[in-house]
Formats: structure tokens, sequence, C-alpha cells
């Protein structure tokens, strides 16, 4: 692994470049800078998330979750090298399963809003979805193993369940803050045609 940083302003991306685990380096326009850069930055918003008042198990998930997001960027930054391991993964599908069946089967597409916390997990959501987006484009030009793709995934699914869950604790356990997409179908089924 590379040299951890001991100051900040070293000023070696000044030409364009970074600096990877394994000591190359590559443009920061290049792919996996683009993918290390939006799992940074998804770990950043979920750190934007743990500033709202949360239940101390969704806490101790999210907090877990950030741990997982920096594995993940210190393997995309050693091409070749595997942190992400497969019970990260396990804990993802587990708090899926848990938290799922705390909710009632979605009607329609729901808007990203609601409470605070709520909506902070959709951009949570949203950027995950990117770095997904980022990583399969890596994938497609540099070997990569399935981890972190998978990982991304299932956070982003994730974090759309949490945000129905924070809704539902915020109305009473009545979904009254999420907002569904008006769509024909839905008003069809509501006026009962």
């Amino acid at each position: 692994m590379g040299k951890r940083l001991t100051q900040i302003a070293t000023r070696t991306g000044d030409d364009g470049t970074t600096g990877l685990g394994n000591n190359t380096r590559v443009s920061k326009a290049s792919a996996r800078p683009q993918a290390m850069g939006d799992v940074d930055e998804l770990n950043s918003h979920i750190g934007l998330l743990l500033c709202e008042p949360l239940p101390a198990d969704v806490r101790q998930l999210l907090t877990d979750i950030q741990q997982q997001l920096f594995n993940l960027g210190g393997e995309l930054s050693i091409p070749g090298f595997t942190l992400l391991k497969d019970e990260a993964l396990a804990q993802l599908d587990a708090a899926l399963k848990t938290y799922n069946a705390q909710l009632p089967r979605l009607q329609e597409f729901i808007l990203p809003n609601g409470t605070r916390a709520a909506a902070q997990a959709h951009v949570c959501r949203t950027v995950a979805r990117r770095a997904e987006r980022a990583v399969v484009a890596l994938g497609e030009h540099e070997e990569l193993q399935p981890t972190p793709r998978r990982y991304l995934n299932r956070l982003s699914d994730l974090m759309f369940v949490l945000a129905r869950v924070f809704n539902r604790d915020a109305s009473g356990h009545e979904l009254n803050d999420e907002v569904y997409w008006k769509s024909d179908k839905l008003e069809r089924t509501q006026h009962g045609e």
C-alpha cells in the first residue's frame, strides 16, 4: 500500500495527476479516480446524514457503512487489491431484510422528499448509484472484484428503504410524509377505475 499522507498540501497533484496506493500516478480525469471520488462523496453524504437524530441501530449501521466505504475506496486506489469483504455485503443484505420488513408495499414510485433525514438518505441513494456507475465503467476497462459493484448496488437500495423508514418513524408509522408520484395508474386506482 502507498504511503499514508503526513501532510495534505503536497502540491503533487498540481499537474492534474493523483497517486494511487501502488505508487503509480494517473490523470485525475481517469476512471479510477472518478470512482474513488464518487465513493468518497457518498461517504461524506452519509456523514451528513449522521448529523440527524437517528435510532441507535441505524446510527451504528451507517457508521459501519462508512468504514466499509473507506475499504472500498482503498480497494479502488490499489489496482488488483481486495479490501471489501463478502461480510460487508452480508451486513447490507441483513439490514435490507430487517428494515424492509417494517414497511408496507409501495403503491407507486415515491418522490425523494419527506423529513430532512429521509431527503438526505435519498441524496445518499443517488450518489451511491453514481458511484456504482463509475465502478461499472472502471470495470469495463480494468479487472475488478465484483464486491464493490454489488456493495454499491445494495447500499443504494438500503438508502431508499431507510428513507422510507425515516419518514414512517417521523409520521407515527403512517408514512404521511411519503409523497407518491402522480402517475396515471395511481390516479385510476385511487378513483376505482
